[in-house]
């Protein structure tokens, strides 16, 4: 089961992490059920008790696992036991997503963005407008749009004057990245964030409430988009 050979590159805790994961993402170790007992493992796994223990101590603040002293541990129902964190880690395993993840997550930041810039464009409308004036420059290049939507989007969080918003998309960052990549090179996509950044330049310009619903049609947008890529 575990292929320490192709993860030398590794660190022992990152190695034990990625084999542990994977395996309760692929349901090799589906909730519910418990994983062998540290000493098997371990020598399963090629590493040491304290390098195992140590992984397993961080899974569990996470949500994936729940150790119990003396007992065998039990794989959690983690999309409803986890925390923030678990985003985290999972953003570094995509390939093993769960069908529709990609569209859960985008509904959160549907939910999220519209108010997000519209505290940003109270406060801080200058900054906003100076990043949406690079827009402008923006090559047809798939690297280039999610680079600067993910800025944009950042942004706003960070001037939405609630530092909370900035840790949750943090949280976001990896996943955003893989997506996006997929996302903008589709021409739709690119022209369709073009027109967004046209639109919600002129809303913080004019300094109305329009703010939220421009975000709030775009990201529903992406939504519609994204479904059409994972068709494709």
């Amino acid at each position: 089961m575990w292929k320490l050979k192709s993860d030398q590159l590794l660190r022992p805790t990152q190695y034990v992490e990625k084999n542990l994961v994977t395996a309760i993402l692929d349901g090799t170790y589906s909730c519910g059920t418990t994983l062998p007992n540290e000493r098997s493992l371990a020598q399963q796994m090629g590493v040491t008790r304290p390098t195992l223990r140590e992984t397993l101590q961080r899974l569990a603040a996470e949500g994936w696992i729940t150790i119990h002293h003396g007992k065998p541990t039990v794989v959690n129902d983690y999309w409803q036991e986890g925390g923030l964190r678990l985003l985290g880690t999972l953003s570094k395993y995509s390939d093993y997503l769960p069908n529709g993840f990609i569209t859960h997550l985008l509904e959160v930041r549907l939910t999220m963005l519209p108010s997000v810039a519209g505290r940003a464009a109270r406060f801080q409308p200058e900054i906003l407008l100076d990043c949406l004036a690079e827009a402008r420059d923006l090559a047809e290049d798939a690297k280039d749009f999610s680079d600067f939507d993910w800025r944009l989007q950042m942004l706003m969080a960070r001037n939405s004057q609630n530092p909370v918003f900035s840790l949750i998309l943090n949280d976001f960052a990896q996943i955003f990245a893989n997506m996006a990549k997929l996302y903008f090179k589709l021409n739709t996509a690119r022209q369709a964030s073009r027109t967004f950044y046209s639109e919600l330049t002129r809303a913080i310009e004019k300094s109305t409430h329009t703010v939220e619903d421009v975000v709030k049609k775009a990201m529903e947008q992406s939504i519609l988009i994204w479904k059409e890529v994972k068709k494709s």
